[in-house]
C-alpha cells in the first residue's frame, strides 16, 4: 500500500511539472504574442540569431517540443522559412537542457526551486486576478513557471524513495548486463518514458534520479538520454501527421537532428563516455565511470558523507551529458542545414495537387497554438481563399468570351465547382475559428475573429455570384443569343474594374498594418460608375434597337452581377480594416 502511495505521488509530482510547463508555455505566447511573433522574425536573419532565438524561447517555456509546435505554426503561416526555423530548431535542442541544469542544482541544494516556486506562484496569482487579458496571461505564465519548479523540487523528494528501493533494483537488474544490447535496450527506454510523459526534460529528471539512487549505471543513464532525445521528437512528428508539408518537412528536421546526434554517439559510445567524464571532473565532481557506486546502496549511516556527495554530483553528470549532446550535434550540423532541408524535402516531398484549390494550406487539424499563433495561420488561410476568389472570377471572365457552347460547358463546371469550394472553405476556416473561440481569448483576438466571420461569408458569397453567372450565360446559350462585339468591349471595362478591386482586395488582406482602404472605396466607385455609364447606354440601345431585346436583357443582368461583387469586395476590405 505504501509504495502504491509512493507511486501516486510521483505521478502527481509528475502532473504539476507538466501541467506548470503547458501552463508557461500558453500564457507566454499569449502574454507576448505579436511580440514574440515579431522577435522571432526579426531574429532569424542568419543562423547565428536562428541558434540564439531557439535557446532563449526553449529555455522560457522550458519544451523544445512546444518550441517544434510553434515553429510548425510560424512555417505554416509563412512567417518563418524552412531554412531558418532548422537553425532555431538546433538552438531549441541547447535551450531545452537549461530544466536538467536547474534540477541538478536544487538536487546539492544549491538553491531551492520550492522557496523560488511559492512567492512566484502568489505574484502569479495577482496578476492573474486583473481585469487586463494581458496581466491575466502574464499571470498565468507565472503561474505555470511556479508549478513547473514545485513540481521539480517535489519530484525529487516524493520520488527518492520509490526509485532507491530494492524493488527497483530487482526490476531493472536483468536488464543491465547485455552490453551494447542494454545501451540500445534503455535508449528504448528513453525513448518510451518521452513519448509517454510528453516531456524529455521531465524523463531526463527521472534518469538524474535513477542514477543519484545508484539503480541504473552511468553508461545506461547515457543510453536514456539518447533515447529521449530521439522521444522528444515523436510528440512534435504525430502532431504534423495530419498537418500539411510545411509542418511535416519542420518536425522531420528535429527527428533529423536528434537521431543524427544519437547515431553518432552510439558509434563513439565509449569515447563519447569517457569525454563527458573528463568534463565532469573538470568541474570537480567524481569520474563517473570509476566513481563506487555501491556507496549509494548503502543506508545513510553506512554510507556517510561519502554516498550524500556522489549523490548530488550525479545529476549534473546527466547534466553535462545532454549539454554536450546538443552542443555537438549542433557544431556538426549547423554548417548542413541546406543539406537537412534538401533531405527533409525529399522524405516529404510536395504531393501531386497538395495546393489544389479545395485543400487548406495553412490551418491543419492536430497543429494549432495559442489564439494569437491561430489567427496569424487563419489570416494566411483567408489570403489564400481570396486568391481562389480570384482565380474563380479568371474563370467567368472566360465565361463571359465564350461564343461557343461547347467550349462554355467546362466553364460552368469549374464556377459550379468553385461555388462548392467556397462553400468548403468557409465552413472549415469558421470550424477552425470556433475552434479557437473555445479558449479564452483577449478582446482584440475576438474582434479579429468577427471579421474573419464577416470576410468569409464575403467570399463564399463571391463563389456564389460565380455559380449564378455561369447559369446566367447557360440561359444565354440555351437561348441562341450571344453578346456582339460592341457588348464585349463594354463588358471588358465592367471586368476590368473588378479585377482592379480583386487586386485591391488581396493587397488590403495581406496588409498587417492597414489604416486606411481608400483605394477599396475608389475601385468600389469607379465600379458604380462604369455601371450606370452601361446601364444608361443599354436604355438607349434598347430604345433606338441597336441589338436583340433578349441578348440586352442578359447583357444587363450581366452587368449587375458583377456591381454585387464589386459589392462583396469593398465588405471585404471594410472587415480587414478592423482585422489589422
Amino acid at each position: 500500500m505504501d509504495t502504491f502511495y509512493q507511486i501516486l505521488k510521483m505521478l502527481g509530482c509528475l502532473g504539476m511539472f507538466l501541467f506548470g510547463m503547458s501552463l508557461m508555455s500558453s500564457g507566454l505566447q499569449k502574454f507576448a504574442g505579436n511580440s514574440l511573433r515579431n522577435f522571432i522574425s526579426k531574429m532569424t536573419s542568419n543562423t547565428g540569431k536562428c541558434l540564439l532565438t531557439g535557446f532563449v524561447v526553449t529555455a522560457l517555456v522550458q519544451s523544445s517540443t512546444a518550441t517544434t509546435l510553434m515553429l510548425v505554426s510560424f512555417v505554416n503561416a509563412g512567417l518563418m522559412s524552412l531554412y531558418n526555423a532548422i537553425g532555431v530548431i538546433m538552438g531549441a535542442n541547447i535551450g531545452t537542457t537549461v530544466t536538467a541544469w536547474l534540477f541538478a542544482l536544487s538536487f546539492d541544494g544549491s538553491f531551492s526551486l520550492g522557496a523560488i516556486a511559492i512567492p512566484v506562484m502568489f505574484f502569479g496569482f495577482l496578476f492573474y486576478s486583473l481585469k487586463s487579458q494581458r496581466m491575466k496571461s502574464f499571470g498565468e505564465f507565472l503561474m505555470g513557471f511556479a508549478f513547473l519548479f514545485l513540481g521539480l523540487a517535489t519530484l525529487k523528494d516524493t520520488s527518492y524513495p520509490l526509485l532507491a528501493s530494492e524493488g527497483m533494483r530487482q526490476l531493472l537488474a536483468p536488464l543491465t548486463g547485455y552490453g551494447y544490447g542494454s545501451i540500445l535496450l534503455f535508449i528504448v527506454i528513453g525513448a518510451i518514458m518521452t513519448l509517454m510523459l510528453q516531456s524529455s526534460a521531465a524523463t531526463t529528471s527521472i534518469t538524474m534520479l535513477l542514477l543519484a539512487c545508484g539503480v541504473v549505471p552511468f553508461d545506461l543513464a547515457v543510453a536514456m538520454v539518447l533515447g529521449e532525445n530521439i522521444g522528444t521528437t515523436i510528440t512534435s512528428n504525430l502532431a504534423a501527421s495530419v498537418a500539411n508539408v510545411s509542418a511535416k518537412r519542420t518536425a522531420r528536421a528535429h527527428l533529423v537532428f536528434n537521431l543524427f546526434g544519437s547515431i553518432l554517439v552510439i558509434a563513439l559510445f565509449h569515447p563519447y563516455l569517457k569525454l563527458n567524464a573528463t568534463i565532469v571532473e573538470a568541474f570537480g565532481f567524481p569520474n563517473p565511470l570509476t566513481a563506487d557506486f555501491s556507496v549509494l546502496s548503502m543506508s545513510d549511516a553506512e554510507g556517510g558523507e561519502l554516498k550524500a556527495q556522489l549523490a548530488a554530483s550525479l545529476p549534473y553528470s546527466v547534466a553535462i551529458v545532454h549539454s554536450l549532446f546538443n552542443i555537438i550535434t549542433t557544431l556538426i550540423l549547423v554548417g548542413f542545414i541546406p543539406t537537412i532541408e534538401k533531405l527533409v524535402i525529399r522524405m516529404v516531398p510536395s504531393k501531386e495537387g497538395e495546393k489544389e484549390e479545395y485543400r487548406l494550406i495553412y490551418i491543419e487539424k492536430g497543429v494549432q497554438g495559442t489564439a494569437e499563433l491561430s489567427l496569424v495561420e487563419a489570416r494566411r488561410e483567408i489570403i489564400h481563399f481570396g486568391e481562389i476568389c480570384k482565380k474563380d472570377f479568371g474563370y467567368v471572365q472566360e465565361a463571359v468570351h465564350t461564343k461557343d457552347e461547347e467550349e462554355f460547358e467546362p466553364l460552368r463546371e469549374k464556377l459550379v465547382k468553385y461555388e462548392e469550394i467556397t462553400d468548403r472553405i468557409e465552413y472549415e476556416i469558421a470550424a477552425y475559428l470556433n475552434h479557437v473561440s473555445e479558449d479564452e481569448i483577449s478582446e482584440k483576438a475576438r474582434l479579429t475573429i468577427k471579421s474573419m466571420y464577416k470576410i468569409i461569408g464575403e467570399m463564399e458569397s463571391l463563389g456564389d455570384s460565380g455559380e449564378a453567372i455561369s447559369r446566367l450565360l447557360n440561359r444565354k446559350f440555351e437561348h441562341g443569343k450571344t453578346f456582339d462585339d460592341d457588348m464585349l468591349v463594354r463588358l471588358n471595362e465592367m471586368l476590368s474594374v473588378v479585377q482592379r478591386a480583386f487586386d485591391i482586395m488581396q493587397e488590403n488582406l495581406s496588409n498587417d498594418s492597414l489604416s486606411n482602404i481608400f483605394n477599396a472605396y475608389e475601385a468600389e466607385e469607379e465600379i458604380n460608375k462604369c455601371r450606370d455609364r452601361l446601364r444608361e447606354e443599354h436604355i438607349a440601345n434598347i430604345e433606338n434597337g441597336s441589338y436583340d431585346y433578349t441578348s440586352g436583357v442578359y447583357y444587363i443582368d450581366l452587368v449587375c452581377e458583377l456591381e454585387k461583387i464589386g459589392d462583396f469586395i469593398i465588405n471585404i476590405s471594410q472587415a480587414a480594416l478592423k482585422m489589422s
